[in-house]
């Protein structure tokens, strides 16, 4: 087994791999912080786990967007990576407690919306199946919730398909692959939005908007554009967020869904983040509360990490994920394999047959 890295080395290798090529300012300022002894010191007063090269940084950039670190900010919006370098060294030492407390109750936050194009299809799948005219979506581990805004959001796939709203301000694309197209059923109507997760983003509270624009590298002013019109989408219609376990509060979430809609509840690799024993009782959960109603569940999770959803065979750790499309109804789980995804969402396969 090879040695675990030292602090220095895993923010070089951030640095010289991980942005490269992505944020030349957060290359440059990686690699300073690697060969700074002082800051290697101050980054080590955050706990263990919380010590992660994109946390830091999304502190220290939260910490410019706030006004706190003005030379930072500057040499942000020069993109002057040696500014930066020294600017991000000299915040880091005369802020260490604000910073390490940022980075002790965050978490980085990644771009979700190009998960509605996995989603779009198999909710729109799913909800054919039932027969259901109108859904009440429940997204667990929803971070800021931009899964619930999928009937909003315009998808181009990579085959020529067009698919959500051709007029919504926010747009994502996803690469097909495979013989077979995304299937085209009418999207049900959305008459409740409700996100689960131990600590979800208000993205009407401006401190906690301006986290998610913090987790992202400062010299990409094309992700803050697409952020920035994401969450103005949501903001127009807040969803209900519940803070707590998540499978806790699952009871909790689908009866914030009327009794005449169908709830459909989303998992996009949020399972991976609980012990197994914790994803079995997510499904007993789920097939407790179909006892008056059928209760849908759609999963884009790695192979083998959602309970009852088939996997085409393939193995554990094959670099892909499945999406899966289950109904619990009167004591009976009807689950299915409908596709395959890549990076997130980005790429999609339909199989044929599914």
């Amino acid at each position: 087994m090879g040695r675990a890295r030292t602090l220095a080395e895993v923010y070089r290798r951030f640095g010289e791999v991980d942005a490269a090529g992505v944020s030349p300012l957060y290359e440059r300022v990686a690699v300073a912080l690697s060969e700074s002894g002082e800051a290697l010191r101050a980054i080590e007063a955050a706990p263990a786990r919380r010590r992660r090269p994109a946390l830091i940084l999304a502190a220290l950039h939260d910490l410019a967007l706030a006004g706190r670190a003005p030379a930072l900010a500057s040499a942000y919006a020069a993109e002057d990576g040696d500014a930066a370098a020294r600017a991000a060294i000299d915040t880091l030492l005369g802020t260490t407690g604000a910073v390490v407390d940022l980075a002790a109750r965050r978490r980085t936050r990644t771009d979700e919306t190009g998960r509605c194009a996995v989603l779009y299809p198999a909710v729109a799948e799913v909800a054919r199946r039932v027969g259901a005219r109108t859904v009440g979506l429940i997204d667990v581990g929803c971070s800021a919730g931009l899964n619930l805004t999928v009937d909003r959001v315009g998808i181009a796939y990579g085959n020529g398909q067009l698919l959500g709203d051709p007029s919504s301000p926010v747009r994502t694309e996803c690469a097909v692959v495979g013989g077979r197209r995304v299937p085209e059923q009418v999207f049900p109507g959305v008459v409740a939005r409700v996100g689960v997760d131990a600590d979800p983003v208000d993205v009407t509270d401006a401190e906690e908007a301006r986290w998610l624009r913090a987790c992202l590298p400062p010299d990409r002013p094309e992700l803050l554009a697409r952020l920035e019109a994401e969450t103005a989408l949501l903001a127009a219609d807040p969803p209900v967020l519940l803070r707590g376990d998540v499978v806790q509060l699952l009871p909790d979430a689908l009866t914030r869904v009327p009794e005449d809609a169908l709830p459909v509840v989303t998992t996009t690799w949020a399972l991976s983040a609980l012990a197994p024993e914790s994803r079995l009782r997510f499904l007993r959960r789920l097939d407790e509360a179909a006892t008056g109603r059928p209760v849908a569940w759609v999963s884009a999770e790695g192979v083998g990490v959602a309970p009852g959803i088939p996997t085409f065979g393939d193995r554990h750790a094959s670099g892909h994920s499945i999406v899966g499309i289950a109904v619990f109804e009167h004591g009976a789980l009807h689950a299915e394999a409908v596709g395959r995804c890549w990076s997130r969402g980005r790429t999609l396969a339909w199989p044929a047959g599914a």
